[in-house]
């Protein structure tokens, strides 16, 4: 995949409002559960899809609180997969969360 330029970044990120630009090069976004067993369930599906996608963020686990990050290494930045990603990311936060 092609690496996004900076326009395109900002408006992926205005589509996707939870997630912010870190270190220029990576998404992040912070997950809260009400439970830390939804939180592991959520981590499970995410890493079921990314699995899918061969496309692996960094998880972060502290307590009921999931933090993702995500960047594409071969393309040394943000690519359109990146946040293909992370609207389905958000998308098994709503369903889980309920």
């Amino acid at each position: 995949m092609e690496k996004l330029n900076e326009e395109a970044i900002r408006n992926k990120l205005i589509e996707n409002q939870n997630w912010k630009l870190t270190d220029g090069k990576w998404i992040e976004r912070k997950y809260r559960f009400q439970d830390y067993l939804n939180g592991i369930e959520f981590v499970q599906s995410v890493a079921q899809l990314s699995e899918q996608k061969n496309h692996h963020p960094f998880i972060s686990i502290d307590y009921k609180l999931i933090t993702i990050k995500i960047t594409s290494w071969r393309a040394k930045g943000l690519t359109e997969l990146d946040f293909e990603l992370a609207q389905k990311y958000d998308e098994l936060y709503l369903q889980i969360k309920k």
